[in-house]
C-alpha cells in the first residue's frame, strides 16, 4: 500500500511484504518486507533491502511464530522443527543480523524478543510442550544475548505476553467457549490482552526511558503467571485436552 506523506490519502496497491510496500506516517516512511524468518539468507536479503530504503536499523523487535497443540508422545517432528524453525531460529537469525549492523556502525540498539508467558509456565488444558520449551528459549537467548553484547551498547529484553485475543485465537475460543472460560478464570484480572496491550511495553524498551534496562523479561499478563507461580493454579485437577489446535500466530 501506498500512501502520501501526510499519511491521509492512500494510492495505488501492492501486497504487503513487496518490494516497494511503504505508507508514509506524519513525514515517516514505513516500509514492508517479506523474510521466512528460518532462512539465513532470507533475513540477509531482507536486512540488505532494509538498509538500502532507509540507510540503518537502530530497533528490532521479534515477532514472528506460531503454536500447535499435539500430545508430545504424536507431535510430527518435521512440525516441531519448523517450529522451532520460526519461533527460536528465526529470533537468532534478525538478532545476530542486527547487531553485526550495529556493531559495525559502532551504534548503540535495543532489542525487543515477543516471548511468551508459556517459556516460563505451563499452558492448560492445551498440550504444546516444543511450543512452551521454544519461548523459553527466546527468554534466555534475550538475557543471554543482553550480557554478550552490552558492552557494545546493545540493550535486549523480552516481553511475555499472556493470553491474547489476536483474530486467530478468537475463532478458536468462538469454537471452544468452555477453554475461553477455563483460561480466563485463571487471569486475576478476569479477561484476556489485547493485541495493543503490548504497545506501551514494546515502546519503552525501545526507547531511551529503558537505557538502563537489559535482559529483562517484561509479562504482560494480566497475572496469570503470578498466580500461576505461587501456587493458585489447581494442576492436580486439570487434564490435558487430546487435540490438535492450529494456533499458528498467537503467542
Amino acid at each position: 500500500m501506498k500512501a502520501k506523506e501526510d499519511g491521509k490519502k492512500q494510492e495505488g496497491s501492492n501486497k504487503c511484504g513487496g518490494p516497494n510496500s511503504y505508507v508514509f506516517f506524519r513525514g515517516t516512511r514505513v516500509t514492508a518486507h517479506y523474510a521466512d524468518v528460518s532462512s539465513p539468507e532470507s533475513v540477509d536479503a531482507a536486512i540488505a533491502e532494509i538498509l538500502k530504503q532507509h540507510g540503518k536499523i537502530d530497533n528490532l523487535v521479534t515477532s514472528a511464530g506460531f503454536t500447535e497443540n499435539f500430545e508430545a508422545i504424536n507431535y510430527p517432528i518435521d512440525r516441531v522443527r519448523k517450529l522451532w524453525g520460526v519461533n527460536v531460529d528465526g529470533t537468532y537469525l534478525f538478532a545476530t543480523a542486527v547487531a553485526r549492523h550495529l556493531m559495525e556502525r559502532k551504534a548503540p540498539g535495543s532489542m525487543v524478543f515477543i516471548g511468551s508467558m508459556s517459556g516460563a509456565i505451563v499452558n492448560v488444558p492445551q498440550p504444546q510442550a516444543p511450543y512452551n520449551a521454544a519461548k523459553a528459549a527466546v527468554r534466555h537467548l534475550a538475557s543471554s544475548l543482553a550480557v554478550e553484547w552490552a558492552h557494545a551498547g546493545i540493550r535486549v529484553n523480552c516481553i511475555s505476553p499472556g493470553y491474547m485475543l489476536t483474530a486467530l485465537t478468537k475463532k478458536i475460543l468462538d469454537d471452544n467457549p468452555d477453554l475461553k472460560k477455563q483460561w480466563t478464570s485463571l487471569i486475576p484480572q478476569g479477561k484476556m490482552g489485547q493485541p495493543e496491550d503490548l504497545m506501551g511495553a514494546v515502546t519503552y524498551l525501545s526507547s531511551d526511558a529503558s537505557s538502563y534496562v537489559t535482559g529483562a523479561d517484561l509479562r504482560v499478563d494480566g497475572g496469570y503467571t503470578v498466580t500461576w507461580l505461587a501456587g493458585g493454579a489447581e494442576v492436580g485437577e486439570l487434564r490435558f485436552l487430546s487435540t490438535n489446535w492450529d494456533m499458528t500466530g498467537s503467542y
